[in-house]
């Protein structure tokens, strides 16, 4: 990368739904770009994208079948940093939110800041604010853990019964090649194992996949937690779990409180 031309780098999200996302600044982005590459959901967006640039280039061709996803991120990341080493104005849009679940506009970034390059990333709506609306959940009642599937299978989490448990790329869980869009029943069961260590057979689960469309709906589909194994997943569904339990009072810490004098906030 030159030192006398350098370009500068900006990854925006836009958002999961057709057109209804795309914030002022996000746009503002695409039109001051000399050239802007695209990772979005559906070929319809792509298409809505490229009408309002002239120069938009498409990176879903970096996936190929059987190559693992983490080489097609790799070129994803090459092809944005050499029109930044060009000396370009460059904009990188990423459907939802550019860095939730999107590790090329991470990448990106951090290779162009270490350049000395210009590099920012501009936030959108992503799944999980969809989520939070289609299904009214508030996180801030009794709080929400977030995992990727195959990261909550692979490693040891400590789940909170009292809070929602939130498990992304559920159609893909337990796949350690990064290479397979859909995985199969060896793996639900795995998950369907590790789960029932905290929440019955029994406990109703959703599963839920953000509207990218104006004309079609959410997903979000009911399931028993010993049903998962056969149930119907996409690659990008998510399993919803709700609370089980009730938070338990820290009564250590409320008596430090009221020693402080610090009652007014009632907790309940």
């Amino acid at each position: 990368m030159s030192a006398t031309q350098k370009g500068s780098l900006i990854c925006i999200g836009t958002g999961m739904m057709l057109g209804g996302h795309l914030t002022p600044r996000a746009r503002s982005a695409m039109q001051h770009a000399d050239v802007v590459f695209l990772a979005v959901s559906h070929p319809v967006v792509e298409k809505w994208l490229e009408s309002l640039h002239p120069d938009v280039r498409s990176l879903q061709d970096c996936y190929q079948p059987g190559v693992p996803r983490d080489h097609a991120y790799q070129k994803m990341v090459n092809m944005i940093l050499h029109a930044v080493g060009q000396g370009q104005k460059v904009c990188a849009a990423f459907y939802g939110h550019p860095g939730v679940f999107a590790c090329v506009a991470h990448r990106a970034i951090d290779a162009a800041r270490k350049a000395g390059v210009q590099a920012t990333m501009e936030p959108g709506i992503s799944a999980a604010d969809c989520l939070y609306a289609d299904l009214g959940i508030d996180p801030g009642k009794t709080g929400c853990q977030h995992y990727e599937a195959t990261q909550f299978l692979f490693y040891r989490r400590i789940v909170d019964p009292a809070a929602y448990l939130i498990l992304w790329q559920v159609g893909i869980v337990g796949d350690a090649t990064h290479a397979r869009l859909v995985t199969g029943t060896t793996e639900r069961e795995c998950l369907l194992r590790k789960l029932r260590r905290v929440y019955p057979e029994d406990h109703p689960l959703t599963i839920y996949e953000a509207a990218t469309l104006p004309l079609i709906t959410c997903r979000q589909d009911t399931v028993a937690l010993k049903n998962i194994v056969t149930a119907d997943f996409n690659q990008h569904s998510t399993l919803v779990i709700p609370p089980i339990a009730v938070c338990q009072p820290d009564n250590e810490m409320r008596q430090m409180l009221e020693k402080a004098g610090d009652t007014q906030q009632n907790w309940q």
